[in-house]
């Protein structure tokens, strides 16, 4: 499907996913329930994509009084494990939501292998022989009929014997499959008698050695729906062409359990909304595992990776994560969103939490020549301007300071407002301050600019006798070097180069005559300074902040206390800058 690009997709509330409910509560399906449920896979971390799932799933059966289920899709022991099972619940807790119960498709394991036995003995399905390949070539084109197996219509005996045999633990893993019966010349591929069970022959880790065929996912996911009593079953757009599939295995699970319900009025209702596409970004648990294991990045929660957990650790709040996905709404068109409109839903968040401190990132020593040694001053600093109740707290001014390189240079243009010979500036919360003409600093052998002079100009403080004075220069921030700590910054920056990495390294891996994306064909579009590393500066106040506080680094941009901050040794990542980039690096 063709992505259009959007600056922003604007619906009402969450558009027609909610109207949907609405009539189907009005008139009476389901018993007047709302029942979701969130699906995902452990076979990997939920991306940022997921969050989306989980706001509609967990966030319509909270708005109509329902229930939303945490059910685990874990028919796949290959690539599952119980770290990605605890990930997801503590993804899901910390973006807002609870879930009624905790359930697994491996639960379902005893009842879907029950239906597919009745359903050989209904003549509904059948033990095939033939390679992944041959069924695939038998498929044929959505403008020309499959061919039928040749062991299509082998004895119901036969099957039966083989498909136990499929689940012995004897079995050869890809010898034999149970497919469904169907229809071969359906127009919808899916109806081509698609498989509903392959052999592993491989523990699980939950039911152990007591299965060794498992069950494909488009076989299962509709009657774990129906018998856990699922309203409204909301996903993706790609799973519309598998929903006539889907209403057959439940029409078919009705017809063998009995059950005397009215299926029209209690049949699990699938309804598909876009995925949630962002500029820039790579969502594929696959592909994100490829960067993980290549040490691309430095695990799941690497602040770079498109992940909740990554988010989590750079910053972002749930709650700007939530307000970005109501503000781009549900819609039936997959759209390219810019990254640039998620941030700024960061940034306005950010802005009204996160307590204000001070800190140099590229720090030279600027030393007050009129300021005894010595001496100090304390000034009571506001922590977050946009919610007084934050309070304050005290920083201290001394005679010599740090202060970022790049608010001092020696030859200034006309039209640099910051400090220089001869050039004023006020000091963040304090005075301001005046460069001489001459003998304004000391440079280092290499002619580095080590020390910078100023003098401070009298009551020039908030309140003071000259605090009004009109100055040329800007406000710059700066933290005394008696009075502050040594920190690491972690910069982080896009991982990936392009605007659209999915395509690009799609098509590039094509044009290597690749059959998947590895490691190498990504390389050619990650970007290499995604990650920059600075010591810095920071004040002292900061010794007890806790990992995952929410701080605006003043004229700087918005940061985070990362996971391997200790009191001894503070880390901050950078969560996003005052402004948007983004306008520019698109150019």
């Amino acid at each position: 499907m063709d992505i259009e690009k959007s600056e922003e997709v604007k619906t009402e509330s969450v558009s027609f996913v909610e109207e949907i409910l609405k009539n189907d509560l009005a008139e009476g399906k389901n018993g007047g329930r709302v029942q979701t449920r969130f699906p995902p896979e452990p076979n990997g971390y939920l991306h940022i994509g997921h969050a989306k799932a989980i706001a509609i799933d967990f966030g319509m059966a909270k708005k109509y009084g329902g229930v939303c289920n945490l059910r685990l899709d874990d028919t796949n022991p290959q690539k599952e494990d119980i770290e990605y099972v605890n990930a997801i619940k503590r993804d899901i807790e910390w973006l807002g939501f609870k879930w009624g119960k905790i359930l697994y498709a491996s639960d379902y394991f005893q009842q879907l292998w029950d239906l597919a036995v009745e359903l050989i003995k209904q003549g509904k399905a059948y033990v095939d022989e033939q390679t992944s390949e041959q069924i695939a070539q038998q498929k044929g084109t959505p403008t020309q009929p499959g061919v039928e197996s040749p062991y299509r219509n082998r004895p119901v005996e036969e099957s039966l014997r083989l498909f136990n045999e499929m689940n012995s633990g004897n079995m050869e893993p890809g010898k034999m499959v149970l497919r469904a019966k169907i229809d071969m010349a359906n127009p919808n591929m899916h109806f081509r008698d698609p498989i509903m069970y392959r052999v592993l022959n491989m523990p699980h880790w939950r039911t152990g050695n007591k299965w060794n065929a498992y069950p494909m996912y488009d076989y299962t996911h509709g009657q774990c729906d129906y018998w856990e009593g699922v309203t409204h079953s909301l996903c993706t757009l790609e799973f519309v062409s598998h929903r006539p599939l889907y209403d057959l295995f439940v029409d078919w699970a009705k017809q063998v359990g009995g059950d005397d319900k009215p299926l029209d009025d209690n049949r699990p209702r699938q309804i598909e909304f876009n995925k949630l596409n962002l500029t820039h970004i790579l969502l594929s648990k696959r592909n994100l595992l490829i960067l993980v294991k290549e040490g691309v990045v430095n695990g799941w929660d690497d602040p770079r990776m498109p992940t909740i957990s990554g988010f989590r650790r750079r910053g972002y709040s749930p709650e700007s994560i939530l307000n970005f996905i109501d503000k781009i709404g549900y819609t039936k068109f997959d759209a390219l969103n810019q990254m640039s409109l998620f941030e700024s839903a960061v940034r306005d968040d950010l802005n009204k939490r996160a307590q204000r401190v001070s800190a140099v990132l590229d720090p030279v020593k600027l030393v007050l020549t009129n300021i005894p040694e010595g001496a100090v001053e304390e000034y009571e600093a506001v922590n977050n301007p946009e919610n007084p109740e934050d309070g304050t707290h005290v920083i201290e001014f001394s005679r010599e300071l740090w202060i970022e390189r790049d608010d001092f240079m020696e030859d200034a243009p006309k039209k640099f407002f910051r400090l220089g010979p001869g050039k004023e500036v006020r000091l963040k919360n304090s005075y301001i301050i005046r460069c001489p003409e001459e003998n304004f600093c000391k440079k280092d052998e290499a002619g580095n600019v080590v020390e910078i002079y100023a003098e401070v100009i009298p009551d020039t403080k908030t309140g003071q006798a000259n605090s009004d004075m009109k100055i040329k220069g800007k406000t710059i921030h700066w933290v005394s070097c008696n009075h502050c700590i040594e920190a690491e910054v972690r910069n982080y920056d896009r991982l990936w180069m392009v605007e659209n990495p999915r395509d690009e390294v799609a098509a590039y891996s094509k044009e290597q005559g690749k059959e998947r994306i590895d490691i190498d064909d990504m390389r050619k579009f990650i970007n290499p300074q995604s990650l920059e590393v600075k010591k810095a500066y920071v004040e002292k106040w900061l010794a007890n902040a806790k990992p995952l506080d929410y701080l605006q680094f003043q004229r700087v941009g918005y940061y985070n206390v990362d996971l391997d901050s200790t009191p001894e040794h503070l880390v901050f990542n950078r969560t996003v800058g005052l402004k948007d980039t983004w306008a520019k690096i698109n150019k």
